[in-house]
């Protein structure tokens, strides 16, 4: 049961009891804009998300009966792993939805992140400038307000579409990254934040300060979908 709505920012802020009522929220979004898309364009363009939030919602939209052979998938990041590796954002991407969905494996654009941070980020510039804008972005948000890998207090060029990263302040510390510019290119950003632990970052979002979070942005339409533990009560 949704429990509290707000605009802010042209953004709709969405708070919900629990954690599952924001997957369920968040799977009903996706599917209503992918037949938009698709009615529309012939296509829909989602970038995806790691997470434990965007995970459940994956569970969630593989029992789904959709139009699969028409949806195009992407990622806003991926570590600098093997392949194969458990860690990595395509992983989770393959168990818990692709794998369980009968799509063209075309239709599926993972960043070839195990070639190292500059060889992947150049070769997926081409496929996401090819793509733009996508159709829908999905975000989630860790406590220190980083998202994708985009995290607080590190400088990339702001023209790049996919940002190089080092250094990033959780392991690995290499990764790759769509940048500010090419995440804010959607016509539909959703943003999905659920933990107590999330709540002082949302709350410095919500008073304005800059976090990587808050600098992403939608040619269209915004949700950012919370459950009550990581929403401030103040």
């Amino acid at each position: 049961m949704q429990q509290h709505s707000e605009k802010q920012h042209s953004a709709n802020w969405q708070v919900f009891e629990t954690a599952d009522e924001v997957a369920a929220a968040s799977r009903d979004l996706m599917m209503q804009a992918a037949q938009h898309a698709i009615k529309e364009n012939g296509a829909f363009k989602i970038v995806l998300a790691g997470g434990t939030t965007p995970e459940n919602v994956y569970r969630l939209l593989a029992k789904e009966p959709c139009e699969w052979q028409y949806w195009h998938f992407y990622l806003g990041d991926e570590r600098c792993l093997p392949e194969d590796h458990a860690e990595r954002n395509s992983q989770m991407a393959l168990q818990t939805l692709l794998s369980k969905i009968e799509i063209p494996e075309e239709n599926i654009h993972f960043i070839p992140a195990e070639k190292g941070a500059q060889q992947a980020a150049k070769e997926y510039s081409n496929i996401v400038k090819s793509a733009l804008p996508f159709d829908m972005v999905l975000l989630g948000m860790g406590e220190d307000g980083h998202t994708a890998s985009l995290f607080p207090g590190h400088k990339h060029n702001e023209n790049e579409l996919v940002h190089a990263v080092y250094n990033a302040p959780k392991p690995p510390p290499e990764r790759v990254s769509l940048s500010r510019k090419a995440l804010s290119q959607n016509r539909h950003l959703l943003i999905l934040v659920t933990g107590e632990s999330k709540r002082h970052s949302v709350s410095r979002w919500k008073k304005g300060e800059n976090l990587p979070v808050s600098s992403i942005r939608s040619l269209n339409k915004m949700d950012i979908l919370l459950d009550s533990k990581a929403y401030p009560s103040a």
